[in-house]
Formats: C-alpha cells, structure tokens, sequence
C-alpha cells in the first residue's frame, strides 16, 4: 500500500515537473508545508485560542490573532522567497565511479530576492545560497556515483525555511542532461596488446637473434617485456629494444589483452592505463569491441578516452528510466551481441 501511493506521487510529480534543464519556479510547481517549528507553533496557537476562549481574556486573544498573523506572513513570504526563481543545469559532471560528481547549476532571482536557497540530492546538498534580485549565482552540487556511465539525477530538490523557519517551500529540477561517470581505475597487469601498428597482430616477436632491431632508453608506458634485463644487471642501465618498423609507433590499450579478466575489470585496467599514459603524455589508441580511438596523445585524447570506456555497452538515461548512481547495466544478451560484433 506504502509502495502504491508513493508510485502515485511520484508519477503526479513528474507530470507536474516535466524533465528539463530549466526550471521555472511559479505556484504551479512550488509546494509549501509547515516544518517540525511550524506544527508545534500551530498547536499552540491552538492551545492559546482555546484558553482565550475559556477565560474570555482580550489579552491572551490579542496575543494569539498576533501570532497567528505572523504564520500567515511566514507562509506568503516562504512561497515568494521561492517563487520566480530560475534554476538551470549548466554543466553535467565527470568522474570516476565512488566519487561525488559536481553539477554545476545556475540561479537567477526574480523579482524578489531568494534567500537561504538549499540545493540537494539524495544524501549530498548545498550550503543555502542568496540571490539578489535580477542577480546570477553559479553553485555545484556533488552527486554520489556508485558505477560507470551516465548519471542523471532523478531529481534535484530546491528548498527554503525563509524567514523564520516554521514553513517550507520546495520543488525539484528534472535534468535531462546526464553526467559521464569513468571505471574506477585498478592496477593493470603486464599484458601484451594484440594490436600491433593499427594492426591485429597475436604473435609476439623475439629479440634474441634480430638483426633489425634499435636499442634506446626506457620511457615511462613502456612494456616491461621489451626491456633488456640482463643488460640493465650487468650495466645498470635501463634500455628497451624497438624493432625495425615499429620505431615511432604507439603502444595500444587493447580491451582483448586480459581474456581472464571480466568485462568492467578490463575497463579499469584500461583506465587506469589511460591515466598512466596521460600523466606521462605518450601517445597511445585505445581498443574496444566495436571501437578504436586512432593513436594521440594530450589531456583531450585522454579525456575523450575515459568517456568511451564510462559509456561503452551502456545506453543514455531515457525519460523513463533514472538510476541513482548510474546507468542501468545493459542486458547480458545486449553485451554479448556487442561483444559478438566486435569479435572479442
């Protein structure tokens, strides 16, 4: 039963709140109740009126049609504290799954200055905020991620007790734009990419015994495997062996080089990677099933990146559809067939 009305709540709030990046605040959409404050201030207004009533005293009644007037205020200033208020979703965040990520929202006042505005989302808010009147305020609000992919909040709730706290007002934002949420970076394994060149290559190359290859010092995102250990115990120094055609390549990120590993563990191996070869600004390309990002380097190719592999088998939020920590994984029939394409 608690389940049916709350169903039923939410379905007559969302049609009277449409999804949108702006919101409008009129007394269409703002709701107003009395606070904890508010209700005991009622009842003794109450508890007043009846002892005025019983003991016929002017003064007690005075006391009381007094206070109660200063509820009433308390209500239409709570409402037009809220009223003509403009929210609108700026900036979607990005980050990485178990982080708050920041939504940066922008507030302009109506007619009326808004004071003491609390932005909030599930468990994180805001500080209250004042806007003057005619005036814009940029606030970012974190929102909790659990997993990669999209992440849109359901819904972003806009408060204010103004002026004395015993009422109040509130409504919510719908944002349609969602937030990219990467892989939780882990530690990745040496392992060997099959992609050589552009090129699909499964077959490792010897050193010993190769006229064709060059020698030079190691750079940070070189593989292990390539580097002369045993020059490096007899001479200390640190250098790795380049074969004739792949000098100048880059090094590939290739999701079928941890075939025991599942699929979201890859993904983090990857990302990490992707940080490692950012931090050291070398160039690399990233291959998934279905998707390769041709080789580059700099803070846009790792940021572009990081996207494909927090969306990658995931499908944007549809109205319908709102996680609170992410994008609903996609079916495993969905997965597999995308796998399937990519011939994993």
């Amino acid at each position: 039963m608690k389940n049916l009305f709350r169903n039923r709540w939410h379905r007559w709030v969302n049609r009277r709140i449409p999804r949108s990046d702006l919101q409008f605040f009129s007394h269409k959409n703002i709701f107003i109740l009395p606070t904890g404050a508010g209700v005991v201030f009622g009842l003794l207004l109450v508890i007043m009126l009846l002892t005025g009533i019983n003991y016929q005293n002017s003064l007690v009644y005075l006391s009381t049609f007094l206070l109660g007037a200063v509820f009433v205020g308390a209500m239409h200033q709570t409402h037009r504290n809220l009223s003509g208020l403009e929210v609108t979703l700026v900036q979607p965040g990005e980050g990485f799954a178990g982080d708050d990520i920041p939504f940066r929202f922008r507030l302009r006042a109506g007619r009326d200055d808004a004071i003491a505005i609390l932005l909030s989302c599930a468990e994180s808010g805001h500080a209250p905020v004042h806007v003057h009147s005619g005036q814009v305020l940029d606030v970012s609000l974190l929102v909790h991620s659990a997993h990669r992919g999209y992440l849109r909040p359901d819904r972003i709730r806009i408060e204010t007790r103004f002026p004395f706290g015993l009422l109040k007002a509130w409504s919510w934002i719908r944002p349609v734009s969602a937030g990219v949420v990467f892989p939780r970076p882990v530690p990745a394994p040496e392992a060997f990419s099959t992609v050589e060149g552009g090129e699909a290559s499964a077959q490792l190359r010897s050193v010993d015994g190769n006229d064709h290859a060059d020698i030079r010092p190691w750079r940070e995102g070189d593989l292990s495997q390539r580097v002369l250990w045993k020059r490096f115990a007899r001479t200390g120094q640190l250098v790795v062996v380049d074969w004739e055609g792949e000098q100048g390549s880059p090094h590939w990120l290739d999701f079928n080089a941890y075939p025991g590993a599942d699929h979201e563990l890859r993904l983090s191996y990857l990302a990490f990677l992707v940080n490692e070869r950012g931090k050291s600004g070398a160039r690399f390309g990233l291959n998934l099933p279905g998707q390769v990002i041709e080789p580059d380097s700099g803070p846009a190719h790792v940021a572009r990146c990081l996207r494909v592999l927090a969306t990658w088998g995931e499908e944007r939020p549809r109205d319908a559809m709102s996680e609170p920590h992410g994008t609903r994984k996609r079916s495993s029939r969905t997965l597999s067939r995308v796998i399937t394409e990519g011939r994993v």
